[in-house]
């Protein structure tokens, strides 16, 4: 068995424990996964996992620099596997990579963050140029490809490393992302969902996710992909410049 074959059973595992867990939990009223506090998480280590030199998809340079027109987008929609799959077919997408962002733990490991003590979300890294692919198309296929109403979630993979998530670059990104937000939960609304609970703030560090992990649909396509949308589309088009 390949060690790809491993990371996608090991997956479907976490899926499995995870979803059993959260139904005791259901069962004996015990409290839906939460964040550790800076006290509680994971030291880390100094040592940074290193990314791979090229993209197995497009061939490009994973790490900087980049072509000066280039931007940067992070987001966080559940699984990464199938999350970077969404950015990684955009023309104007220069490059994309999985990592862990937003939590305490220095340079963590997948299985850190699978733990809950690291207070990371899995996320894609996406490097684009907006002369292509404007900031409001990424962010129209974050809304559009899973369910930002779920909270520490998304369908069967639970846990704080699956929650929504969209770390901002510039006031610009800022304001785009708060406006979709907005935009979207009135099309949610009246389609019957819930509130969104997406995370939007300014970008934490970013820590490279193991080589395994990159690009996983593409090594591997039949892999695990935890991939969901709600169905509804979301109307950038109609937003406010």
């Amino acid at each position: 068995m390949s060690g790809l074959e491993r990371q996608s059973r090991s997956k479907g595992l976490v899926v499995r424990v995870n979803s059993f867990f959260d139904q005791l939990a259901r069962l004996f009223g015990l409290t839906a996964p939460r964040l550790p506090s800076n006290e509680e998480a994971l030291v880390g280590r100094e040592q940074q996992i290193m990314a791979p030199a090229r993209h197995f998809v497009s061939g490009n340079s994973m790490e900087p620099p980049y072509p000066p027109q280039m931007r940067t987008a992070v987001f966080g929609l559940g699984c990464f596997w199938g999350a970077e799959r969404d950015f990684w077919t955009f023309d104007g997408v220069f490059v994309t990579a999985v990592g862990y962002a937003g939590g305490f733990t220095i340079n963590p490991t997948y299985y850190e963050v699978c733990s809950g003590r690291t207070g990371h979300a899995e996320v894609v890294r996406v490097v684009f140029d907006p002369a292509i692919v404007p900031y409001e198309a990424l962010l129209q296929r974050f809304w559009e490809s899973h369910n930002p109403t779920q909270s520490m979630r998304q369908g069967n993979d639970i846990g704080t490393q699956y929650r929504s998530a969209i770390y901002h670059f510039s006031d610009e990104q800022r304001s785009s992302a708060e406006a979709s937000r907005d935009a979207y939960q009135q099309e949610l609304t009246a389609a019957g969902f819930g509130a969104i609970t997406t995370e939007i703030r300014e970008a934490p560090p970013f820590y490279f996710a193991e080589e395994d992990h990159q690009q996983y649909l593409a090594k591997n396509p039949a892999g695990y992909c935890g991939d969901g949308g709600t169905g509804v589309s979301c109307p950038i088009g109609l937003l406010p410049k």
